[in-house]
């Protein structure tokens, strides 16, 4: 079941209320972390999911190797969980985040042989993804959308929202205690 939106903000998200909802966030976030601002950016998050059209939105850590999902918003029969995790190698997150894959695919299997993507046990149509790059130059892990079918009305401008979502969650990661606690909640 979607995430309400109606939570922090009084309507959908358009692609200009994303852009300003994201970029307000970023100056909020820029010299300290209010708890309040939680919420909003997992609104902004799941926003985005469903303003692309998109089947899920999540966040991933890089961590011993495998990529864990720490945030996912989506349809819960493609599969993908809070917690789940699986090898980092086998992820499109990986070659993405090396430069091997590009951030954009409108359709990931019309490229996988060009860019040997590696086979996965769901279906990926289209797939946007940008790293969640630490302040002091780590990744941290991605910010990854993605969707059982093409979707070839993706441009450049969705994914300059995904990186602004991806500058948020590492404005959020460092301003929490990471060690023994997932850094998303959704009710």
């Amino acid at each position: 079941m979607p995430l309400s939106l109606t939570l922090m903000y009084d309507r959908p998200f358009t692609a200009h209320s994303l852009d300003v909802a994201i970029s307000e966030l970023l100056a909020a976030t820029s010299d300290s972390f209010d708890p309040e601002l939680d919420a909003r950016i997992t609104d902004v998050l799941c926003g985005l999911r469903q303003q692309l059209h998109m089947d899920v939105v999540f966040v991933s850590e890089f961590q011993d190797g495998e990529r864990v999902f720490r945030f996912v918003d989506g349809h819960s029969e493609i599969g993908v969980h809070v917690g789940d995790s699986a090898p980092l190698e086998q992820s499109y997150c990986q070659r993405i985040v090396e430069g091997r894959a590009p951030e954009l695919m409108t359709n990931a299997s019309a490229v996988a042989a060009q860019y040997q993507l590696p086979d996965t046990p769901i279906p990926i149509g289209a797939h946007l993804s940008a790293p969640v790059v630490l302040s002091d130059g780590r990744i941290f892990g991605t910010v990854c959308c993605f969707s059982a079918h093409p979707n070839p009305g993706l441009q450049g401008e969705d994914l300059s929202r995904l990186k602004g979502c991806a500058r948020l969650v590492a404005r959020k990661v460092e301003a929490q205690d990471f060690q023994d606690t997932m850094p998303f909640e959704k009710d």
